[in-house]
């Protein structure tokens, strides 16, 4: 198991130059392929609130607007992409319709990358970020630092079929970490699970980690923060929205926890 290509989303924002940072951090163990896709907004999506076969002044300055911004924002993500020290490299400009763009570039990559900022709802690549993790439950990685083998990643495991999937798809890199330590929070999970098979089923890949059970508190997210910290772990591998989104909303959770964590580590997200 390898990885190929990993996609880094592009909006022409300062947070470009840490996605492609993590991006080469990512692709480098497996002489991987990283595809820089600028992300312009799409005049395309402003049209239903032009007006029916109408366009006055004020639409059209509005669509000469977002096409300036994209073409500034176009260079400087092509700038920052021409210096990045990536050994193999292609930078793409996604074409109207940008969603269904985004999408077809990510069915083709094994992850994508983004800023923090994007998970925690800023920035223009927002609805990026949460239609290739939500929609096209596509693995992404949150960069905070700047991964690298050798690393301690840390796993949350709750028996679940997102967090599964997560593990399973970070396996690649699991193999090239220094230690890799599985973290089950016992009392903030219903489900009833042998955790020691985790460790079982990551040794039958050639993954050796070792089991900490985290039994303080009924709240996962502090409980996994706090136990990251004190590894001094740089990526977290977890699930991502594990229950129906309006009960996140509503409830908040686990998730969204630990992705406005602001000092928290690199996550490598799967739903």
């Amino acid at each position: 198991m390898s990885w190929k290509t990993i996609l880094a989303p592009l909006s022409g924002a300062e947070s470009d130059e840490n996605v492609l940072r993590a991006a080469n951090g990512l692709a480098a163990p497996f002489s991987a392929e990283v595809v820089g896709a600028y992300v312009p907004a799409d005049a395309a999506e402003l049209m239903p609130w032009m007006g029916e076969g109408f366009m006055g002044g004020v639409q059209v300055a509005a669509l000469e607007s977002v096409r300036h911004a994209s073409a500034e924002g176009q260079k400087a993500a092509q700038d920052l992409f021409d210096r990045a020290t990536c050994p193999s490299k292609t930078f793409v400009s996604l074409e109207s319709p940008v969603t269904a763009s985004l999408c077809t570039e990510t069915r083709f990559a094994d992850l994508a990358v983004f800023s923090g900022d994007s998970a925690q709802g800023r920035g223009a690549l927002v609805d990026a970020f949460q239609r290739i993790l939500m929609e096209e439950r596509r693995p992404v990685v949150v960069a905070r630092n700047i991964p690298g083998p050798g690393q301690t990643v840390a796993l949350a495991w709750d028996g679940g079929r997102e967090a599964a999937g997560a593990i399973r798809r970070a396996v690649p890199w699991l193999r090239h970490a220094g230690r890799v330590v599985v973290l089950v929070a016992t009392r903030a999970t219903p489900r009833s699970f042998d955790p020691q098979r985790m460790i079982d089923h990551l040794a039958q890949y050639g993954v050796s980690a070792e089991l900490r059970c985290l039994e303080q508190g009924s709240e996962a997210a502090p409980v996994i923060l706090s136990a990251v910290k004190a590894l001094e772990a740089k990526m977290l591998v977890a699930g991502a929205f594990g229950h129906p989104r309006f009960q996140q909303f509503i409830f908040g959770g686990t998730t969204r926890a630990l992705m406005q964590a602001h000092d928290g580590p690199s996550l490598f997200l799967s739903h």
